[in-house]
């Protein structure tokens, strides 16, 4: 029998043997040149995959494959690759038979891990969110994106010149940490907002972020859609300006508005214009169900934003605000190959946001606009999540009278993300990872009886499932979790002095917060820097700038 998987075409099926074959670096190499189907996954935490991994790798920590992989992998027959090793051994055949559970048919591990990537010549990429910020750097180094420095700026915000600077980061984002005057339009906004912001075709428009990649984008949006006000970006963000020792306001609020101003039909027009250029398709809603029948992995994402989306959405378009849609697409995307169709409600953000992902390769169509409001609900997107199976559960106040003998009889483990555990968490709980059960259960004392939380009790559901095999004494999650806790008024402690294994969930950005160290912030800008000569040397991107 063979041991590889046989990538065919897309109206063919993938066959594969029923253990988990291993694909070669040449195989999934080909797959990605040929446009087919392929989903290659990262099973270890964020941390570690930020130091290395290969171009078009998603992130899929094997801690939460239940939660997120029927979302982000909809097609259970996709081809998927997995590789992922770390302190706690090779995490991929794990992987493999979580996701075999979960009903995905069409699974092998890549040949000798990332080692065997390295080992035959793959180009290996450190950070997050590579395809976006690379493809960032390529539309600047071809379509040579005006920008201004830092002190540049700084001058003409002194001076009080005719200057609208806009943030195109998340709200959030620029609350924490912004330049001052900026108002925030996150990057699908801008082509849509920015006009009545700035009216005058005189004044100067500058867009920024945290580092390079949105204000590049956001830039460029503004100049190919047609803005006729002189454009340039931030060069280098938030970070730039810090390192030119300027300072940041916290805490601002500017915000734009959300209706509909007199330039919204002309941005349409332009907006509609650029996508065409860019090869985007249009597709009608009583067209889509043929579209999903068609046998090829389609995502369908509502690019308006959060407020919005809650305002009411199409059935089956997940929440996926178009600037970060394109700043994250392999969070959000991560099967290479695939169909994405965009819906917003004005004709610009779906097109806008549809023209930068073909040009990175994607087969991308629009929605055509809806006829009335039927179709529309205004329930939340809920996650698709399978029910863990034969786990005991135990209430706030049966917790709080075990916990009353002050001994340890019981032991508590969290399994929020780290950073949400260091700011607060059950007292006396231990933070672990999924990943890394089997460790944290050995650093711990030994219990007569385990409660697993986490913010939802979801994650620790899993965990319990997972433990049961790995320990004698019962274990049992907190009805609630940690939210429960909190609502019976409960106290809660804060700190990371009880870790059973390291903070390596999630990998800390240089440009976020307002405490990254600066040399670190430069090691960031020189990686960006580099991007264009990598996505040369590994030759798998398919971009094509306009």
């Amino acid at each position: 029998m063979s041991t590889d998987i046989l990538f065919h075409s897309r109206e063919s099926s993938v066959v594969i043997p029923p253990d988990f074959p291993s694909v070669s670096y040449a195989q999934v190499r080909q797959a990605l040149i040929d446009g087919k189907e392929i989903a290659l996954l990262d099973v270890r935490e964020e941390a570690p995959f930020a130091q290395e991994h290969p171009l078009w790798a998603a992130n899929f920590p094997l801690s939460r494959l239940e939660l997120e992989a029927w979302d982000r992998i909809p097609r259970r027959d996709t081809p998927i690759v997995i590789y992922g090793h770390d302190d706690s051994g090779d995490l991929a055949p794990k992987a493999a038979h979580v996701l075999r559970t979960l009903g995905y048919s069409t699974i092998g591990l890549l040949e000798h891990g990332l080692e065997g990537w390295r080992a035959a010549g793959g180009e290996l990429f450190s950070d997050v969110n590579v395809p976006s910020k690379s493809f960032g750097e390529l539309v600047e180094a071809q379509r040579h994106t005006p920008s201004l420095s830092a002190q540049e700026v700084q001058a003409l915000i002194h001076s009080q010149a005719d200057v609208v600077i806009v943030d195109a980061r998340r709200y959030d984002e620029y609350h924490t940490m912004s330049i001052p005057t900026a108002t925030s339009v996150p990057g699908a906004e801008l082509v849509l907002r920015v006009q009545e912001l700035a009216p005058d075709p005189k004044t100067q428009l500058i867009v920024n972020c945290a580092g390079r990649t949105r204000s590049i984008i956001g830039t460029q949006s503004l100049i190919n859609a047609g803005i006729p006000n002189p454009v340039a970006a931030l060069r280098n963000g938030t970070i730039g300006w810090v390192l030119a020792g300027q300072t940041l306001d916290h805490g601002a609020t500017l915000r734009h508005s959300l209706k509909p101003g007199p330039s919204q039909e002309h941005a349409k027009a332009q907006a509609r214009h650029v996508a065409d250029r860019a090869g985007v398709k249009r597709i009608k809603w009583e067209a889509l169900d043929r579209l999903r029948e068609q046998g090829r992995t389609l995502y369908c994402f509502d690019v308006r934003t959060p407020e919005e989306y809650e305002a009411g959405h199409l059935p089956g378009f997940a929440p996926a605000p178009g600037g970060q849609l394109v700043q994250e697409t392999d969070h959000h995307a991560p099967v290479r190959g695939a169909r994405i169709v965009l819906s917003d409600d004005d004709g610009v953000r779906a097109c806008m946001t549809a023209s930068w992902l073909a040009q990175m390769g994607w087969d991308v169509f629009v929605l055509e606009p809806v006829p009335g409001a039927e179709p529309y609900v205004k329930d939340r997107w809920q996650d698709t999540i399978p029910k863990p199976e034969g786990i005991q559960t135990v209430s706030v106040d049966t917790l709080l009278q075990w916990l009353g003998t002050h001994d340890d009889r019981t032991q508590i483990l969290d399994f929020s993300p780290s950073a949400n555990y260091v700011k607060a968490h059950i007292p006396g709980a231990w933070f672990a990872l999924r990943s890394q059960l089997k460790q944290a259960l050995d650093k711990i004392p030994v219990a007569q009886r385990y409660v697993f939380t986490c913010r939802s009790g979801v994650m620790a559901s899993f965990a319990a499932e997972q433990a049961i095999a790995l320990t004698d004494a019962p274990v049992y999650v907190l009805q609630g979790g940690t939210h429960a806790w909190q609502a019976a008024q409960q106290a809660l402690e804060s700190g990371e002095s009880r870790l059973a294994c390291p903070r390596i969930d999630r990998y800390r950005r240089p440009y976020e917060g307002t405490d990254a160290p600066e040399a670190a912030m430069q090691a960031y800008l020189d990686w960006e820097f580099g991007l264009v000569e990598q996505l040369r040397r590994d030759g798998t991107h398919k971009f094509k700038v306009l």
